[in-house]
């Protein structure tokens, strides 16, 4: 029962593993510009950064709504916001890539003297966002599987960096959403 338990587990990291690593194999491919850009980019492109705002915004309230009711021992509600934050997470991951498919970069100005502090704030978000989806991930299937002292063990690191990446998409964007074309 065990081996096969060992299985499962190696299982798991191999697909944790290939979907982190797919989903940042596309990003750079994206800020690489090697796929090409539908021309004339269609208008509903430009709708998507807010749309992504507007989902990390969301997946911060339920994420600090999901720890609230674990801590009320509440493990049905816990559940159910953690599958609809992350449902809502992959569907920020679907629009994020569909937009810098799409649209061109925007850059944030160099004259401005905000840009350090928005850097400084995208560099992070940028670096945890990538970190962050394996233990996510790992986090996730700890929980389904029942597995609580792993699931805590890891939902210590997960949980504040998932909700840093959240708040911090919702600050970049206002930061750069007055620089966006259109």
């Amino acid at each position: 029962m065990e081996s096969l338990q060992n299985a499962n587990e190696k299982t798991v990291f191999r697909w944790v593993l290939g979907i982190s690593v797919f989903v940042l194999i596309a990003v750079i491919i994206l800020n690489r510009k090697i796929l090409p850009r539908p021309e004339p980019v269609p208008d509903f492109a430009y709708l998507l950064p807010k749309l992504n705002a507007i989902i990390n915004a969301l997946c911060s309230v339920l994420l600090i709504l999901s720890l609230r009711a674990i801590k009320r021992k509440d493990i049905v509600t816990h559940k159910k916001l953690n599958l609809t934050t992350f449902v809502l997470s992959s569907l920020f991951l679907v629009s994020y890539i569909a937009y810098h498919w799409m649209a061109e970069e925007t850059k944030f100005p160099l004259d401005n003297p905000l840009r350090t502090t928005y850097l400084t704030i995208l560099i992070s978000h940028i670096i945890l966002a990538a970190g962050v989806l394996p233990m996510i991930l790992l986090s996730f299937y700890y929980g389904l599987t029942n597995q609580v002292v792993r699931h805590r063990k890891l939902v210590r690191f997960s949980f504040p960096i998932w909700l840093y990446v959240t708040v911090t998409g919702v600050i970049v964007y206002f930061m750069i959403s007055p620089f966006y074309p259109k």
